[in-house]
């Protein structure tokens, strides 16, 4: 029996992040909040269908297959968590897009980059969040 979680390779959570930064980033050059739907739709597919339907991470495989063999696995638990975040966070930027108040749009889009970018640099905000949420149920529920 395999008593490890579910892993997935660091380059795909990489490209993940590096997609959030760069598509959100294009969308307030070009101000349109087109890729913020589409990175919204993206999050949603993988959030409710699983790794199947994670359209990024099946791009990232195929881009980066020969830096996937040795590569170093993340866990799964959080990459989903922070993946639900950032759903969340573009679609209430995705709701003030609709209501005509773009820049409190542009504010949720920006979090999920920002937080992307810092991931980047060395340090998971989102990690640091599903660490301290668990880290707090345990201390409240116990196991």
């Amino acid at each position: 029996m395999n008593n490890n979680p579910p892993a997935i390779p660091m380059p795909i959570v990489t490209f993940g992040r590096a997609t959030n930064v760069v598509m959100v980033v294009l969308g307030l050059i070009l101000q349109s909040p087109i890729p913020v739907y589409f990175l919204l739709l993206l999050r949603l597919a993988a959030l409710f269908g699983g790794p199947r339907y994670n359209l990024i991470s099946r791009a990232g495989r195929l881009l980066l297959t020969q830096r996937l063999a040795d590569a170093e696995l993340e866990d799964m638990r959080p990459v989903r968590f922070n993946n639900g975040l950032a759903a969340f966070l573009f679609s209430i930027a995705a709701l003030f897009f609709a209501l005509g108040i773009p820049v409190a749009g542009w504010i949720f889009a920006l979090m999920v980059a920002a937080a992307s970018g810092t991931a980047l640099a060395g340090f998971c905000v989102g990690c640091f969040m599903y660490y301290q949420f668990n880290l707090q149920r345990y201390r409240i529920f116990g196991k």
